[in-house]
């Protein structure tokens, strides 16, 4: 069984139409990376899966070690609580384009500050707190900025702010680790530090999705690849297929053009 299922997933703003009918499966361990051009509904898949946005329709769910949980069904007909999406949210972490660190704290606080809220009045607090810390530091050593945890967002580089954000999103540990173009805002020699964290993690075994435009770390890392147009799917595949052999001629048009750029 996938540890992620997404079956015809919708949604609508108001009488514009940006998902039409998204469905994917993703097992435990797997990366998925999702192509396509700007404006065919690849940040609002990640924003709907992560219930930044709340879907139009379909369903969403996750079999993790405790059994099926069916985050979303648009056929229930019943709206979410905030309480509900907060949970569901607990499943995922998702690293932004642009960063969204807290600019008054440091490295290390960045990335301790959400399990320390998830302590808040619970027994041993002192106790839980010094292992939220000794987890955070470790997470800071895993992304290669062990000796960067009491700096400030300021004091570092692009890329040592995502590979921040990255180790803020695994500080919940999450089932399934969302990447939104981590490399869209940073120059060819930042890009490089992070996609390596990235591929680390792939090695390690990290369930994830990555929307990007970095065609030959889509191709080195996933074990399948979306491309997306329009809302749709146009094709889906391993990346053998999809990105060295595509049957579809808007894939390969894509691509083409890509290739020019």
């Amino acid at each position: 069984m996938a540890l992620l299922e997404v079956t015809d997933l919708h949604k609508n703003f108001d009488q514009l139409q940006v998902l039409k009918g998204i469905s994917f499966s993703l097992e435990k361990g797997q990366t998925l990376s999702i192509i396509g051009p700007s404006g065919g509904g690849k940040t609002t898949l990640l924003r709907c899966l992560n219930f930044l946005e709340m879907p139009s329709a379909g369903k969403i769910a996750i079999n993790d070690e405790t059994g099926c949980h069916v985050l979303f069904d648009g056929s229930a007909g019943k709206e979410l609580k905030a309480a509900q999406i907060r949970e569901n949210r607990l499943h995922f972490g998702l690293v932004f384009q642009s960063f969204n660190l807290f600019p008054q704290y440091t490295a290390l606080q960045n990335v301790s500050l959400a399990p320390q809220l998830r302590a808040k009045g619970k027994e041993d607090r002192k106790a839980q707190l010094q292992a939220i810390e000794e987890k955070s530091i470790d997470l800071l050593r895993r992304v290669g900025l062990g000796d960067k945890l009491n700096y400030y967002p300021h004091q570092l580089s692009g890329g040592q702010q995502q590979r921040v954000a990255i180790a803020r999103a695994l500080a919940l540990t999450p089932d399934v680790l969302f990447f939104d173009e981590p490399t869209s805002a940073l120059d060819p020699e930042l890009t490089g530090e992070v996609l390596s964290v990235i591929r680390q993690l792939a090695r390690e075994n990290m369930t994830m999705v990555v929307v990007t435009h970095e065609m030959g770390f889509a191709q080195a890392v996933s074990d399948q690849v979306l491309f997306i147009d329009g809302g749709v799917i146009v094709e889906q595949g391993p990346p053998e297929q999809v990105l060295g052999a595509p049957a579809e001629e808007r894939t390969r048009q894509f691509l083409r053009g890509f290739a020019k750029d």
